[in-house]
């Protein structure tokens, strides 16, 4: 199977460009032209550079308002195809896209539009070039796949075929399965792009909202299921508009276009398994059976801070690595591992970063088929040396520097507590009764949101929940959740604008550190919060307003109401279902624990209660001096 993307999906001048399409492992290109015409090189150095990084050019793109034409527009349409030809010739490839016609004067037919293709069929032969045809979503006259089909089959020449792309398709809520009737060797080229739902013009919908297969709302994968079922075997490419692709990091980029191809195939082949794809085994998505550890580098006095925050919390220091200044604290299934070494993965997370979380380690069902897919979907594994006595976990490089390790029982990974740590001895003062981690919030530039979905979705069988905002007084952040089956690993996404925002703060604060809040789950908030108060925990305390307006939005008890109120608990609920939050203060940065109760029934969290939360915790953060809100 061969992988392509088109060169306008991506920032950067055209060494740029190639530089990250070669590194990303496509074999190949669409030369889009206007990268091209805005190189300053001639089309047999440009020719010279593709091979030189290693690609080809399966595609030289767009030939624009071709058919249909009367004259002398129709002759001049022409001339021009000449003109492209010779060009191909000198770049090294064979086939071009000609995109259906939005000329004003373009007078339509479909028998028309075949002669004009046959007839550009043997000037195309002359040239040694093919031309593919494909229907734009708002073409003049031809803006259906079936109607570019038709001609193509009325033009009836070997040079002339078809060229597919699925947002032209889904976007217009084509059924994609009337492709499996046309012969797969009449199919030239497949195109791919994704895309939120969003009702607006096709045109402008496709110029700046396009995305990589997976991270959109579109069935690419039902669309490529019926391209393959045809006998399709060319390249597979990604043409996508998209104006945070074109202000982001090139690499960054055609690495999830990559991971994306790799990923949707393997979804086709697992679904049409009939369907020969020449595409190398991999393991299925990985199902995450839960979260095994957190890392937090720390080190002298943040270190010790971190450890009475976490004392305060109900947390027990259990262990202590026998070779390393590796700290291991746990409650419940919960487990905290406070990294204090001078070298190695976590020393540089502290000398870029400060305190923040350096690394986390996931229960799988195998470590091993984990890191396979994932190193065939682009990550690259991570490896530190082992020291004596230590077992070797796989690992991989995550998004913005972050480490994932994974644990299983089957090759003994999970023995990693009693081997290589030595109890402390020390006993449990209280339990606050937190029973294991509920979630975790990653906090990015809402630029990257779309990786971090990718990524985790391509590798994780996780979901996506919709987008939705949360209302900073400084700006707005988008949220996203991505979770796995059963809850076992569960990821609050949210992408910051502004630097003003609470999440944007942080991240200039931490320099670029992901992890912002670990979500702790208890079976009785109440119980915790009388523990923790025991334990010396000071919870984020919020105003009596918010309180006054839980008894507006909903039928509490005045008991339930004063006891929420007097542990400074936050309140949501589901078709009934409650849902229970209390807050830590603000760490290292803008960093804090959440401890949550869910009540069966309540699949969200707490949404609602964020904005007051972040009105709280920026009352706190206010610089000395500012005078407090009341209430």
């Amino acid at each position: 199977m061969k992988t392509s993307i088109a060169t306008v999906s991506i920032s950067g001048n055209f060494r740029e460009k190639l530089d990250a399409i070669a590194k990303a492992g496509y074999d190949g290109i669409e030369i889009f032209e206007q990268d091209f015409i805005a190189h300053d090189g001639g089309p047999r150095e440009v020719a010279r550079m593709v091979r030189d990084h290693g690609l080809d050019i399966p595609l030289f793109q767009p030939f624009r308002d071709f058919e249909c034409l009367p004259e002398p527009l129709r002759s001049k349409a022409f001339d021009r195809a000449k003109r492209k030809f010779d060009v191909m010739n000198e770049l090294g490839t064979d086939l071009i896209l000609f995109c259906s016609s939005c000329h004003p004067a373009s007078l339509g037919g479909i028998d028309r539009a075949a002669d004009d293709f046959a007839e550009l069929g043997e000037v195309a032969k002359a040239h040694g070039v093919r031309v593919g045809y494909e229907a734009l979503a708002w073409g003049r006259h031809i803006n259906d796949h079936r109607d570019a089909w038709e001609i193509v089959r009325r033009a009836d020449h070997d040079n002339i075929g078809l060229i597919v792309d699925s947002f032209h398709t889904l976007g217009r809520k084509l059924d994609p399965n009337s492709i499996r009737s046309i012969p797969g060797d009449k199919i030239f080229f497949v195109q791919l792009a994704d895309a939120p739902l969003i009702d607006m013009d096709l045109l402008y919908w496709s110029r700046h909202f396009r995305n990589m297969p997976g991270e959109g709302d579109l069935d690419v994968t039902g669309f490529m299921r019926a391209v393959m079922a045809s006998g399709y075997a060319g390249p597979i490419s990604l043409e996508i508009f998209n104006d945070q692709f074109r202000g982001g990091n090139p690499l960054t980029i055609a690495q999830d276009g990559y991971r994306s191809l790799i990923s949707l195939m393997d979804d086709v082949r697992t679904a049409e398994p009939t369907i020969l794809i020449d595409l190398p085994p991999i393991p299925p998505r990985v199902d995450i059976k839960g979260v095994s550890f957190i890392e937090f580098a720390a080190r002298g006095e943040d270190a010790k801070k971190l450890s009475t925050l976490l004392t305060s919390l109900g947390f027990v220091h259990t262990g202590h690595h026998r070779n390393k200044e590796i700290g291991l604290w746990q409650q419940g299934d919960i487990r905290i591992v406070l990294n204090s070494e001078d070298s190695g993965h976590a020393a540089h997370v502290w000398n870029a970063r400060g305190l923040s979380v350096c690394d986390i380690g996931l229960k799988v069902g195998s470590a091993k088929d984990t890191v396979a897919r994932a190193t065939a979907l682009g990550a690259s594994p991570f490896e530190q040396p082992i020291g004596p006595g230590e077992l070797s976990i796989p690992a991989i490089r995550g998004l913005e520097g972050s480490v994932l390790h994974f644990i299983d029982e089957e090759s003994g990974l999970s023995r990693v507590w009693d081997v290589e740590f030595v109890a402390t001895g020390e006993a449990a003062t209280a339990d606050a009764g937190l029973k294991r981690i509920d979630h975790i919030a990653q906090t990015m530039s809402y630029d990257n949101m779309l990786s971090w979905t990718l990524f985790y979705t391509a590798l994780f069988d996780m979901d996506k929940s919709p987008m939705v905002d949360v209302i900073d007084p400084d700006g707005l952040v988008r949220s996203q959740v991505v979770e796995s089956e059963g809850r076992g690993f569960c990821v609050s996404l949210n992408g910051a604008e502004t630097h003003r925002t609470l999440a944007g703060d942080f991240l200039a604060q931490s320099f670029g550190a992901s992890v912002q809040h670990i979500a702790l789950a208890t079976d009785d908030i109440f119980a915790t919060a009388e523990a923790l108060k025991a334990c010396g925990f000071d919870p984020l305390p919020l105003s009596d307003n918010y309180y006054a307006d839980l008894a507006a939005r909903f039928d509490l008890s005045p008991g339930l109401l004063e006891r929420l109120k007097a542990a400074n608990v936050f309140y949501d609920e589901l078709n009934g279902s409650p849902f229970f939050q209390l807050y830590s203060r603000s760490f290292a940065g803008g960093m804090f624990f959440e401890i949550v109760q869910r009540e069966p029934g309540y699949g969200g969290y707490g949404a609602a209660n964020a904005p007051f939360r972040i009105a709280a915790q920026k009352r706190l953060a206010r610089p000395k001096g500012m005078p407090a809100m009341k209430g």
